[in-house]
Protein backbone atom coordinates (compact mmCIF):
# COMPACT_ATOMS: atom_id res chain seq x y z
CA UNK A 1 0.00 0.00 0.00
CA UNK A 2 1.25 3.40 -0.82
CA UNK A 3 1.00 6.44 1.54
CA UNK A 4 -0.80 8.21 0.08
CA UNK A 5 -3.68 5.28 -0.04
CA UNK A 6 -4.31 5.35 3.82
CA UNK A 7 -4.97 9.68 3.51
CA UNK A 8 -8.46 10.10 4.33
CA UNK A 9 -9.63 12.63 1.47
CA UNK A 10 -12.75 14.61 1.82
CA UNK A 11 -15.91 14.22 -0.16
CA UNK A 12 -14.50 16.31 -3.23
CA UNK A 13 -11.55 14.22 -3.07
CA UNK A 14 -9.30 16.94 -1.15
CA UNK A 15 -7.32 16.97 2.00
CA UNK A 16 -6.05 19.89 3.78
CA UNK A 17 -2.16 20.51 4.30
CA UNK A 18 -0.45 22.63 6.48
CA UNK A 19 2.53 23.85 4.82
CA UNK A 20 5.37 24.85 7.79
CA UNK A 21 8.90 26.18 7.20
CA UNK A 22 11.45 23.24 8.17
CA UNK A 23 13.80 25.53 9.76
CA UNK A 24 12.25 28.09 11.68
CA UNK A 25 8.47 26.17 12.32
CA UNK A 26 6.79 29.27 11.64
CA UNK A 27 3.64 27.94 9.41
CA UNK A 28 3.97 29.42 6.06
CA UNK A 29 0.53 28.33 4.40
CA UNK A 30 -2.47 26.01 4.29
CA UNK A 31 -3.82 24.30 1.26
CA UNK A 32 -5.39 21.64 -0.33
CA UNK A 33 -3.84 18.21 -2.41
CA UNK A 34 -5.80 15.91 -4.30
CA UNK A 35 -4.44 12.39 -4.39
CA UNK A 36 -2.59 13.55 -7.27
CA UNK A 37 -0.89 16.72 -5.83
CA UNK A 38 -0.02 14.27 -3.08
CA UNK A 39 1.44 11.45 -4.48
CA UNK A 40 3.65 13.93 -6.81
CA UNK A 41 4.78 15.86 -3.65
CA UNK A 42 6.12 12.21 -2.23
CA UNK A 43 7.36 11.53 -5.65
CA UNK A 44 9.19 14.97 -6.58
CA UNK A 45 9.71 16.12 -2.86
CA UNK A 46 8.37 19.32 -4.34
CA UNK A 47 5.21 20.82 -2.68
CA UNK A 48 2.32 20.52 -5.11
CA UNK A 49 -1.06 21.26 -4.21
CA UNK A 50 -4.40 21.35 -5.48
CA UNK A 51 -5.79 24.60 -6.78
CA UNK A 52 -9.44 24.61 -5.81
CA UNK A 53 -10.78 27.99 -7.50
CA UNK A 54 -8.44 26.69 -11.00
CA UNK A 55 -9.61 23.22 -10.39
CA UNK A 56 -6.09 22.12 -11.48
CA UNK A 57 -2.68 20.99 -9.86
CA UNK A 58 -0.65 23.83 -8.58
CA UNK A 59 2.97 23.35 -8.47
CA UNK A 60 4.33 25.89 -5.92
CA UNK A 61 7.10 28.33 -7.40
CA UNK A 62 5.49 27.68 -10.87
CA UNK A 63 5.29 30.67 -11.63
CA UNK A 64 6.90 33.08 -8.94
CA UNK A 65 9.91 31.30 -8.75
CA UNK A 66 9.55 30.77 -4.73
CA UNK A 67 9.14 26.78 -4.65
CA UNK A 68 9.00 24.81 -1.42
CA UNK A 69 11.51 21.38 -1.08
CA UNK A 70 9.98 19.03 1.14
CA UNK A 71 12.15 17.52 4.15
CA UNK A 72 9.88 15.83 5.69
CA UNK A 73 6.06 15.08 5.57
CA UNK A 74 3.47 13.79 8.63
CA UNK A 75 -0.03 13.37 8.55
CA UNK A 76 -2.37 13.87 11.79
CA UNK A 77 -3.72 10.99 13.94
CA UNK A 78 -6.45 10.64 11.56
CA UNK A 79 -4.97 10.58 8.43
CA UNK A 80 -7.11 13.79 7.47
CA UNK A 81 -4.76 16.43 7.60
CA UNK A 82 -1.17 16.82 5.95
CA UNK A 83 1.92 18.61 7.38
CA UNK A 84 4.59 18.98 4.99
CA UNK A 85 7.82 20.47 6.87
CA UNK A 86 9.71 22.55 3.96
CA UNK A 87 12.75 24.81 2.57
CA UNK A 88 10.79 27.74 1.54
CA UNK A 89 13.15 29.16 -1.47
CA UNK A 90 12.90 32.56 -2.55
CA UNK A 91 11.59 33.51 1.38
CA UNK A 92 7.96 34.12 -0.12
CA UNK A 93 5.11 31.52 0.51
CA UNK A 94 2.41 33.98 0.14
CA UNK A 95 1.08 35.26 -3.20
CA UNK A 96 0.76 38.86 -1.39
CA UNK A 97 4.55 38.85 -1.36
CA UNK A 98 5.18 38.17 2.01
CA UNK A 99 7.06 35.51 4.12
CA UNK A 100 3.94 33.55 5.36
CA UNK A 101 0.10 33.51 4.72
CA UNK A 102 -0.81 34.35 8.09
CA UNK A 103 0.04 37.96 8.60
CA UNK A 104 -3.44 39.26 9.86
CA UNK A 105 -3.30 39.14 14.13
CA UNK A 106 -6.11 40.29 15.57
CA UNK A 107 -5.25 42.73 17.99
CA UNK A 108 -7.64 44.42 20.34
CA UNK A 109 -10.69 43.12 18.50
CA UNK A 110 -9.62 44.64 15.09
CA UNK A 111 -7.13 42.88 12.13
CA UNK A 112 -3.55 43.73 12.32
CA UNK A 113 -1.19 43.17 9.45
CA UNK A 114 1.98 42.18 10.92
CA UNK A 115 4.07 41.21 8.35
CA UNK A 116 6.18 43.65 5.19
CA UNK A 117 5.41 42.83 1.66
CA UNK A 118 8.86 41.41 0.82
CA UNK A 119 8.35 41.56 -3.14
CA UNK A 120 5.31 43.45 -4.99
CA UNK A 121 3.45 40.59 -6.35
CA UNK A 122 2.94 42.63 -9.19
CA UNK A 123 6.85 41.81 -9.77
CA UNK A 124 6.63 38.21 -8.54
CA UNK A 125 3.82 37.48 -11.46
CA UNK A 126 3.56 40.53 -13.93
Amino acid sequence: MKPQDTIQFDEKGLVPVITQDYSSNEILMMAWMNKEALELSIKTKKAVYFSRSRKKLWFKGEESGNYQDIIEIFTDCDQDVVLLKVNQKGGIACHTGRAKCFFNKLDDNKWKIISNVIKDPKDIYG
